[in-house]
């Protein structure tokens, strides 16, 4: 399209346009919502007049343009509407006009909008249907369209013929912004349900649709399309979002729709340009003169109908567009952004340029997900067209830098489209992005986001291995990858992942680039071939004298390289990404299970007599032995039967062999014995050849121990290498122990002879005494499976029983080892072996087992508690010798408090030890919340749901015991200023949160708690002969962070109980000691705002009714409100427990809403209830009528019970203790008795609703 041009000449917004039969005026604007205007009918000159100063006046401060007018000769269609035949029978409902301008029928002003949102018709038909009632009645069928968008818009109201001729477009606008309803705040784009799911998608398609029905005909007619474009400028400029957001759809979907007239037309002027110079260069007796006249008519006519387009695309872009890619609403910057990428690539000759490629450069930095989005989007588009980046340079230089930078976005899908788009213009456009641009993104192929770690992947893979790599084809087909170049690509691989040092694990790597260069990594020829090649020159002659190739491999590039092989082997046989790596996939589809079962295949044949000759290269090296063992998960086992394979796997078993003994690492040995047990399959016919060598192994093992065992035995001293053999041979045991089954081997009895001479000599070295732990351990769960698969012996029980107690003997003496490893071991086999010889094996029909269930004693229980303390609640700054370590090695030592930690809760929640220990753990809870918040949190919630009352008291307990020790350290004086004090505050106050929203349920807890905190705190009097406080009193300071968690009754209740309390102490509540007036403070009215509804039903939060404004307070004037309530109720005293809730804290309520707790906030409608000590003056029936029916559900009775008991003026007897008095929920004590108005609570309980 050639350069939009803007108006020039201004004109009435306002005024009419003629539609004569000889011809009329055109309007076409591009302005505001107030300047915009709906043709209507023939007016008289004072209306016209009118409406002009009316809109004129409207138009003030608009920034569109004036809207263009130009005088055209109108036209009928010059050609048959060929591809909009008329309706020969119009639709059931449609408009029928008859020649003399009566209607036959009336149709429904949604009759449009119904066919749309019921998207069942067929939109062609729709529009035809249209047109056939607009050339009967322009004035009818233009107001229904404009009624369809109107409706469109979720505005009720329609715009009348009475409307449509009288008033201007800025008054109908003004009209349709004051009926439309936005109670819901829904309209039927974002509205939800079935029925509106697809209106967006239909509505678009009309709007298309009409456009191209019309495009040979009414497109020019100078009234429909001009006047629906002011319109939509008009809606598009509303504050009212609806109108807003689909007028801005509809103008976009429109100005898409032009966009492709507009091209049309352009290849039209090109055909009829060289048409015409063809007939001009004929001969003068070839050239026909009537030709060139008609093709010349041709070219004008098409000319004005560009020059027409040319203007409405003007006026939508200008009107609407330069002022809604800003909008506020993200939804309607998406649209404009992506629209306009589509008329730069269906119209790149007229959009493609600097002007219109800024304003997607902008939005780039649009803080909403969605729009950036559609930017990266229609840029990706863009770039991939080869032609069209040319036209890019000058955006690529200006904005590479923030295309560059969205590859770490936050939104990962926005990063996704970024990579991708960046992997584009690698492609396309050579030499743009520096090596400073490209290593921002090689990092990105190790997040954790499978997507977007895919995706640079695929970057990683065109920037550095596809040139070196090329597949060049060869007459027309392509011929497989050179073994040079697949060793190129595996040296590239390796010298990116070691030389980057960006990660330490290749699987991630090779997930990365799976998805493109999947074929290079699965050539497990190529990389087995590089792994097993013997010559080690630097470098020589390929064998067809193509040049040199890559060196050979160093140490660190063949464990890198094996790494590489063992991923591709599980990522080809499993189909998931590694660890930690997300994906959205939910399954493999059947396809893909079909390659996966194939690759599988391949990989087996492949490395099955591969495998044997790697362990026999790398049996030295434990780094790289360890993973090629792992290659045996990934086989399929039943190859080694059907291929006849079995030589291959007798030399397996001699490798495995000769690497069980050569090496003493917990990974090799681990690796090993899991590939001997998934060989060990009774099914496999080879099972008999495996069971031997596995005999074979460990009769050498079996031997060699009890050989070395004696010498330890019967020597006191041993040299390091005799240590260092016997701690390997126990390790060796101990990993197959743990897979296979050794029991009749009988390392039991050997084992245990060893750990008790080392814990009554202690001449036995640590490195010996681990493994056998572990293995005296296995031993006992080997046996417990066999006595549980079939009736066992009360001998075989009580013989096994007998080796459980003494196995816990030995841990627990280990539990005082200086050696602190042998310490850790010793907890974690002891707190593993008390859970399963716990009462829940006796569960299931096993109650055979009964015998074996183990109870430790308090004194073992003591020492598990006090090895937790020391162990694992520790600083930082305590471990170690205090030098600086790696960050590794306090993320290993962390796990490995939190695995002691969680051990230790296990034991609490099955019922081994006395849940009073958890208190042990609850304490730390605020100090370690950042190392252990989680464990000791679900801890917390199942001890609760074990016995909610018992883990109330266990938290009072924890708090006790931290003030105990702070007592016994700081003494009383200045107890409650100290540091520690408030660290002890802030946990009072989470175990507080941890009690939850239900506060009827939990009513009897929090109130038992704060009566066993009151009897604490008043437990030990004062010195003899002093004034002083009771040395546990301000332990009242922690009990008051409970205080919101109780009922307005309860507190009452819990007031005078404490004043008992003080009596015996000879004190009052009126005493000077701050912890009582701290905790009375609490336990005041004021702080109610936590306090639940009576029923305990979670109440809705409410708008806080503010006071007058401070103009109306300065002036005296009581608010409208007030005024209102002064008719009805009488005066309130100046101080009334609304005012005073207005000034509590908000500390209380900001950190119930953190525990998901829906606390009200009190409203000061309706009527402001008394304070806690003042009574009404009086109660008029309409007071009452008033509290018996609030707006809450479910509230009449309770509500009707508390009138009756106001009514009731006997006094209960006094209460001795606090559960007789709150037997009930609803019966309470006497308010004579405990200061409390009954009817005032019930105001206060009121004004929550």
């Amino acid at each position: 399209m050639p350069t939009l041009r803007s108006s020039s000449s201004p004109s009435s917004v306002s005024s009419p346009l003629q539609r004569a039969a000889g011809g009329g005026q055109r309007g076409l604007s591009a302005s505001s919502s107030s300047s915009v205007s709906v043709p209507y009918g023939n007016r008289d000159s004072g209306q016209t007049s009118q409406g002009d100063s009316d809109s004129l006046s409207a138009d003030e401060g608009s920034d569109f343009e004036d809207s263009l007018r130009r005088s055209v000769r109108k036209r009928a269609a010059r050609r048959p509407l060929k591809t909009t035949p008329v309706a020969k029978h119009p639709k059931k409902g449609s408009r029928m006009i008859r020649g003399d301008g009566q209607k036959d029928s009336e149709v429904p002003a949604s009759h449009l909008f119904d066919a749309v949102k019921a998207a069942k018709s067929d939109m062609q038909s729709l529009v035809d249907e249209w047109l056939d009632s607009y050339k009967q009645d322009q004035d009818a069928g233009f107001l229904e369209l404009i009624n369809f968008f109107i409706r469109s818009c979720g505005c009720k109201g329609n715009v009348t013929p009475e409307m449509f001729k009288k008033m201007s477009n800025s008054e109908i606008i003004r009209h349709l912004t004051e009926q439309f309803n936005e109670d819901s705040g829904d309209y039927p784009l974002t509205a939800p349900g079935p029925s509106w799911k697809k209106f967006q998608g239909s509505f678009c398609e009309f709007v298309k649709t009409l456009v191209f029905q019309c495009q040979y005909s009414l497109l020019y007619d100078g009234f429909p399309m001009d006047n629906l474009i002011s319109l939509l400028t008009g809606l598009s400029d509303s504050q009212v979002r609806a109108f807003r957001h689909t007028s801005t759809l509809a103008a976009m979907k429109l100005m898409t729709s032009l966009v492709r007239v507009a091209l049309q037309l352009s290849l039209h002027k090109d055909n009829n340009q060289r048409q015409y110079e063809a007939e001009r260069n004929k001969g003068p007796g070839q050239r026909a003169p009537e030709r060139l006249e008609s093709l010349l008519e041709k070219r004008k006519e098409l000319q004005e109908h560009q020059e027409e387009i040319e203007g409405m695309m003007n006026a939508l872009f200008r009107g609407v567009f330069v002022h809604r890619y800003r909008d506020v609403l993200p939804e309607i910057r998406a649209i404009c952004i992506e629209e306009i990428g589509s008329w730069m690539q269906s119209y790149s000759t007229s959009f493609l340029t600097d002007s219109y490629l800024k304003y997607i450069g902008w939005t780039l930095h649009d803080k909403h997900r969605e729009v950036r989005l559609k930017c990266l989007k229609a840029l990706k588009a863009l770039y991939s067209s080869r032609d069209l980046t040319a036209r890019l340079e000058l955006f690529t230089s200006r904005f590479k830098d923030r295309m560059v930078s969205m590859v770490m976005d936050r939104e990962y899908d926005v990063a996704v489209e970024a990579v991708k788009l960046l992997t584009i213009i690698l492609k396309n456009m050579e030499g743009v992005l520096t090596d400073a641009d490209c290593e921002g993104i090689y990092p990105v192929v190790y997040a954790s986001h499978r997507a977007l770690a895919s995706a640079a992947g695929e970057f990683l893979y065109w920037k550095l291995f596809y040139p070196e790599c090329e597949t060049r084809a060869e007459g027309g087909r392509q011929r497989r990858r050179s073994p040079r170049a697949q060793r190129t690509f595996f040296h590239l691989l390796l010298s990116f992942f070691v030389e980057s040092e960006l990660h330490d694990h290749a699987a991630y790597l090779v997930d990365s680039l799976w998805d493109c260069a999947g074929a290079q990594l699965k050539d497990w020829e190529s990389l087995t071939s590089l792994l097993l090649e013997k010559d080690q020159s630097a470098c020589r002659v390929t064998a067809g004298g193509g040049g040199l190739s890559p060196p050979n491999l160093g140490d660190v590039q063949e464990s890198t390289l094996i790494e590489i092989l063992v991923s591709s082997v599980r990522q080809a046989s499993e189909g998931h990404p590694p660890v930690g790596r997300l994906t959205g996939k939910k399954g493999l589809t059947p396809k893909e299970r079909k390659t996966q079962a194939d690759d599988k295949v391949k990989l087996t044949e492949h490395l099955i007599p591969l495998l044997p000759q790697l362990l026999a290269k790398f049996s030295a090296d434990a780094e790289k032995v360890a993973p090629l063992l792992q290659l045996l998960n990934h086989f399929d086992l039943n190859i080694y039967c059907t291929r006849r394979l079995e030589k291959h796997l007798e030399l397996f078993l001699q490798q495995l062999q000769e690497v069980v003994v050569k090496h003493a690492e917990p990974a090799v040995l681990e690796a090993g014995a899991h590939a001997l047990y998934l060989l060990c399959n009774p099914e496999f016919t080879f099972f008999g050849r495996v069971d031997f060598a596995r005999s074979q192994l460990v009769d050498l093992l079996t031997d060699r121990f009890q050989q070395e065992l004696e010498e330890l035995l019967q020597s006191p001293f041993l040299d390091e290498d005799e240590v260092y053999s016997l701690a390997a041979t126990l390790k060796r045991l101990s990993a197959f122990y743990n897979a296979h089954d050794l029991s009749r081997w009988e390392l039991y009895e050997p084992c245990y002879r060893l750990l008790r001479k080392a814990v009554d000599t202690g001449e036995v070295p640590h490195q010996v005494i681990l493994p056998a732990l572990t293995l005296v351990y296995f031993s006992i769960l080997w046996t417990l499976s066999h006595l549980s698969e079939s009736d066992a012996s009360q001998k075989q029980l009580l013989s096994l029983k007998g080796r459980v107690v003494a196995f816990c003997e030995l841990c627990q003496s280990c539990l005082s080892d200086v050696d602190s490893d042998i310490q850790e071991q010793a907890f974690v086999l002891l707190s593993d072996l008390l859970l399963v010889f716990s009462p829940q094996m006796i569960l299931g029909g096993r109650d055979f087992l009964r015998p074996l269930v183990f109870f430790p004693e308090a004194t073992l229980q003591s020492e598990l508690a006090s090895f937790l303390m020391d162990h694992v609640f520790i600083q930082p700054g305590e471990l170690g010798s205090g030098h600086s370590q790696e960050d590794h090695v306090h993320i290993e030592q962390l796990h490995q408090r939190r695995r002691l930690l969680a051990g230790f809760c296990k034991l609490l929640l099955y019922g081994v030890l006395e849940m009073d220990a958890a208190s042990d753990v609850f304490k730390h809870y605020n100090k370690f919340y950042n190392d252990y918040g989680d464990i000791i949190k679900e801890t917390l919630t199942r001890a609760r749901q074990i016995d909610r009352s018992h883990c109330s008291r266990i938290l009072l307990l924890s708090l006790k015991q931290l003030y105990t020790e702070l007592l016994q350290e700081q003494g009383p004086q200045g107890l409650n200023e100290l540091p520690a004090f408030g660290e002890m505050r802030d946990l009072a106050r989470r175990f507080a949160l941890s009690f939850g929203p239900q506060q009827l349920q939990n009513r009897d807890l929090v109130v038992a708690l704060h009566k066993e905190g009151i009897r604490f705190s008043l437990s030990e009097p004062p010195p003899a002969g002093s004034s002083g406080q009771p040395p546990n009193l301000a332990f009242l300071e922690l009990l008051s962070e409970f205080s919101p968690r109780l009922f307005h009754q309860d507190k009452q209740l819990l007031l005078s109980y404490l004043g008992k309390g003080l009596q015996r102490v000879s004190q009052s509540l009126d005493c000077p000691w701050g912890p009582v007036t701290t905790y009375c403070h609490s336990l005041s009215p004021v702080e109610s705002t936590a306090e639940a509804s009576p029923q305990g039903y979670p109440r809705s939060k409410k708008r806080r009714t503010e006071g007058p404004p401070r103009r109306q307070r300065e002036d005296g004037r009581p608010s409208q409100e007030e005024s209102l309530q002064l008719t009805s109720i009488p005066p309130s005293p100046t101080l009334t427990s609304t005012a005073v809730k207005r000034g509590q804290p908000r500390r209380a309520l900001g950190e119930a809403e953190e525990e998901g707790s829906s606390e009200p906030e009190h409203s000061a409608q309706g009527s402001q209830p008394l304070s806690g000590n003042q009574r009404p003056r009086f109660s008029s029936p309409r007071r009452f009528r008033t509290l018996l029916h609030p707006p809450g559900p479910g509230l009449g009775s309770r509500l009707t019970r508390l009138r009756l008991m106001e009514e009731d003026e006997d006094e209960p007897e006094a209460h001795g203790e606090l559960s007789e008095g709150r037997r009930d929920a609803d019966k309470h004590s006497s308010p004579s008795e405990h200061g409390l108005d009954l009817l005032d609570s019930t105001e206060l309980n009121l004004e929550d609703f």
